[in-house]
């Protein structure tokens, strides 16, 4: 089902004088994965705290699957599922009776309740840990159930704040799996990450800065925008080379670096999608050994803050 699932209008928080978040505009479509990012002290912990229902903001709306946060925080908590950064696991309980706890909670009849973690259990390959206490788990484990408890009740909204912080690059791997496998059912995902590489699993990313959204795209957009984009390496013959480069330059490619005879032809281009990348592969042939290599989120994210802090001064 298309439509927008989460849509804050105005957003603001204050502590006394200081304002956490100020007026942000958000929206985020059913059934996508969005990434939520800021450093630490950006607001977007503050942010979240209010989009799930936790803070009231001093200013502002905010509407989750056609429910007023504000006026009805209690009815929005049924659809959402929420893990934090630190995995909210009893200690001293086993992890099937944390099940069995967070199922009351979530008013799961024990027939559900036993159904439901038999499908999550296996999915999560969690059968053999189920008799074990949560501080006796490996951190990948522990991540693991933690998401398999936020999605017990079939919420139609995740939030996981830095999901995947703390486990080794296998288990993130196989942590992200997931989550797409939510989405891919119809959940909406709101994540926030530390990875910055992470971002590219997502449909849509936004950052904030001091309060404020300053950035709202695709991690193609992005990288359009704020990095030098694609870089394009081939393997091109001498005699092709004069032919294919009017071609290339006409389709947005610029030459970063070009062989006088054999070696390796280097292109560079801020997108590389649709008409761009049908030209790219018409022209260079199947047998150009085509390697792309995209800019790093930590280079696009890193121009973003600097191009945002010059904004704030100037406005200053």
């Amino acid at each position: 089902m298309s439509g927008i699932m989460l849509r804050a209008e105005g957003l603001t928080r204050r502590f006394g004088e200081f304002t956490a978040v100020d007026r942000l505009d958000l929206e985020v479509e059913r059934g996508t994965l969005f990434a939520f990012l800021g450093a630490n002290g950006s607001g977007k912990s503050t942010t979240i705290r209010m989009l799930i229902g936790l803070l009231v903001p001093t200013a502002g709306r905010i509407e989750v699957d056609g429910v007023d946060v504000i006026r009805h925080p209690r009815r929005v908590r049924e659809r959402i599922g929420y893990m934090g950064q630190k995995v909210s696991l009893y200690t001293g309980l086993t992890l099937l009776e944390n099940v069995e706890f967070y199922g009351g909670l979530y008013g799961l009849e024990r027939a559900r309740l036993r159904a439901r973690w038999e499908a999550v259990r296996e999915r999560f390959a969690l059968r053999e840990s189920e008799g074990e206490r949560p501080e006796d788990l490996p951190a990948g484990i522990r991540q693991r159930a933690g998401l398999a408890l936020a999605t017990l009740h079939e919420p139609r909204v995740l939030f996981l704040d830095e999901p995947t912080a703390g486990v080794d690059v296998h288990s993130r791997g196989l942590f992200w799996e997931r989550i797409q496998e939510e989405t891919d059912a119809g959940v909406t995902v709101f994540v926030t990450t530390h990875f910055l590489e992470e971002t590219d699993y997502c449909d849509r990313v936004s950052f904030i800065e001091a309060g404020r959204l300053v950035a709202d795209a695709t991690p193609a957009e992005l990288r359009a925008r704020f990095s030098d984009g694609y870089r394009v390496r081939c393997a091109l013959a001498p005699e092709k080379l004069a032919a294919a480069l009017p071609v290339l330059r006409a389709a947005g490619f610029a030459v970063e670096a070009g062989p006088p005879e054999s070696a390796e032809l280097v292109l560079r281009r801020p997108s590389l999608e649709g008409e761009a990348l049908e030209a790219l592969r018409r022209t260079l042939g199947a047998d150009a050994g085509l390697r792309i290599e995209p800019s790093s989120m930590n280079e696009v994210f890193r121009r973003l803050i600097q191009e945002a802090g010059a904004a704030r001064r100037e406005a200053a």
